[in-house]
């Protein structure tokens, strides 16, 4: 018979915003409780909010998280709860700073942590050891490590509590898991998501529990923060690695289940392990007496395509309710880059909030205008035109302008016109440039690179016609009108700036670019590997002065959703002044 009833909370919290997600957390305990949970988890940094960046050097910051930890315990009592054990995520300090090496140059002053809670207390904590320093991460800067495995013996179970990266990485609390004889590892996270994230994460989780005969529970946050995205899919594993329970991707979740780990045994006296004793608020010891079997729940994850959808849909509609925006205002040229993006924009907040305008020029075609009607009327989102021909002219003509000067006005007063309902409307203006332009330079700084959230940052060009027929396939799946245009997709792209203009006129095939793209930025090879891969020398030679000289236009564009292993942004930093 189960031992245990575990919860594990998937919540969505918001960097800064103490009593909003601690009121998401005392939520989702009273459904826990309600639901015969004896124990209690939510994510890595669930008080605070996740990454804290450099909030975790402020004083007054950390004050204000480790009062909102006590507050949480208190009201958690105070409302009928105390009894339920609860482990929950948070940074804590200031502590004494921690000098970095032989310099005596003060630096971290917090603690990434995570808190057992019950009758109204902090019982213990216990601080991440392992932290993380690359890609997106920089928390060896900003947080001091632990150095010891919390173990919390409940229900005649000892629950190992470690955090995050603890669980990535061999040494350290994961080691000593298996010499504190756990019969649960819990382990709190906040992940963000990426592309095949699951092709790594969960083999991770399986080998942790088979390796040490330990059950592995697993849970994430969710939500979109900045450009991370966090996609959940918390997991039970068992000790033979079988799934036992699993929450859905990109949703709140509160995944509950029934695990039977090994009973606890006399400890034996173990360097670096804290060990805490906890009551048992519904069970006496091997039991679940009055609680009837819960059903299996276990989500089945998403597909390559739906997830990099859902993670985009996820990332604009945080980004857009997070800040405090109702509504976001973008061009729809007829491309299928603005259409890609219209769509994410009104699956995030809905085409009542979604505002679209198409801006046509003296170069734009036909099928553009037209195709730009046929998004706008897919999608029902509101619409309007303001043709730019006369508002490009006095610019034309008192400088002269002609070439590429001449091109990238009409961009400008693109963006000119989508600022300007901005401000007066309090829209957010999304810009809807996808990577590979982006890599390339291919944007008007000041242009069509304006704006304050950029859905398709990450977003490789090929990948965009393949996520317009994936989304238009589930439309069609649902018996709904798919919300791109078949022109959008199958036309030739142009920024039609010109007469008869194609961007196939100066650069290859999206196809081969997109191929030496990943070559250079996600996979940093030099130019004479890619060359050495088959590529066309003087193609690969291009592409990637196009890249470097570029990295200025990158620095000032707005971020958008990360959903690959090298995003533009904090992923990649590269100096603009710079002569290979």
């Amino acid at each position: 018979m189960p031992r245990l009833r575990l919860a594990l909370a998937q919540t969505n919290p918001v960097v800064g915003a103490f009593a909003r997600n601690t009121a998401g957390i005392v939520d989702a305990v009273r459904s826990a409780a309600a639901r015969g949970a004896d124990l209690v988890a939510v994510g890595e940094m669930a008080i605070s909010g996740y990454p804290i960046e450099d909030l975790a050097s402020r004083p007054s910051f950390l004050r204000a998280a480790r009062a909102a930890v006590v507050t949480l315990a208190a009201r958690l009592a105070d409302e009928g709860l105390g009894d339920v054990a609860v482990v929950v995520g948070h940074p804590d300090g200031p502590f004494e700073p921690r000098a970095v090496d032989v310099s005596t140059a003060p630096t971290a002053i917090a603690k990434n942590c995570a808190s057992v809670l019950q009758h109204g207390r902090v019982v213990a904590t216990t601080a991440k050891y392992h932290l993380p320093n690359y890609s997106v991460f920089d928390e060896y800067r900003v947080f001091i490590p632990g150095d010891d495995l919390l173990v919390a013996r409940i229900a005649d179970v000892d629950v190992a509590i470690i955090i995050c990266e603890d669980l990535w990485r061999d040494g350290g609390p994961v080691a000593r898991v298996l010499d504190a004889d756990a019969g649960l590892l819990l382990v709190v996270n906040a992940s963000p998501w990426v592309a095949d994230k699951d092709e790594v994460r969960l083999p991770l989780v399986t080998r942790r529990a088979t390796e040490s005969d330990t059950i592995v529970a697993y849970v994430n946050i969710v939500g979109g923060q900045d450009d991370l995205v966090f996609d959940g899919d918390s997991v039970v594993v068992d000790e033979q690695g079988t799934i036992l329970a699993r929450a859905p991707q990109f949703e709140p979740h509160l995944l509950v289940v029934d695990v039977d780990p090994a009973p606890a045994t006399d400890p034996v006296e173990t360097d670096h392990v804290q060990r805490i004793v906890l009551d048992t608020p519904n069970t006496t010891p091997g039991e679940l007496p009055g609680r009837p079997a819960l059903p299996l729940d276990i989500a089945a994850p998403l597909d390559d395509t739906a997830a990099i959808w859902d993670a985009l849909v996820l990332g604009t509609r945080d980004y857009v309710q997070k800040n405090g925006f109702r509504s976001v205002v973008l061009g729809l040229s007829g491309g299928i880059d603005s259409a890609v993006c219209a769509a994410i924009a009104v699956d995030a907040i809905g085409p009542s909030n979604v505002f679209g305008v198409s801006m046509p020029s003296r170069w734009s075609s036909d099928h553009s205008r037209s195709d730009a009607d046929d998004v706008a009327a897919r999608l029902g989102l509101q619409y309007r035109t303001e043709p730019i021909a006369d508002l490009v002219a006095p610019f034309d003509e008192q400088l002269a302008l002609t070439g590429l000067a001449a091109e990238n006005i009409q961009a400008r007063v693109r963006a000119l016109i989508l600022m300007g309902l901005s401000n007066l409307d309090g829209h957010l203006v999304l810009t809807t440039g996808n990577k590979t332009e982006l890599a390339v330079g291919y944007s008007t700084i000041y242009g069509d690179s304006v704006g304050g959230f950029a859905p398709i940052k990450d977003v490789p060009k090929t990948m965009v016609w393949e996520l317009a027929r994936w989304r238009n396939a589930v439309a069609a799946s649902r018996g709904e009108t798919g919300p791109i245009p078949e022109n959008s997709i199958t036309k030739p792209p142009s920024a039609e700036l010109r007469d008869g203009q194609e961007d196939q006129d100066s650069l290859p095939p999206y196809e081969v670019l997109d191929a030496i793209l990943d070559l250079y930025v996600t996979q940093a090879q030099g130019a004479a590997d890619i060359v050495a891969r088959g590529f066309d020398a003087a193609t690969v030679a291009e592409v990637t002065r196009l890249v470097d000289r570029s990295e200025w236009k990158r620095r000032q564009g707005a971020i958008g959703p990360k959903i690959s292993g090298m995003a533009f942004g904090r992923d990649r930093r590269l100096p603009i002044t710079y002569r290979p």
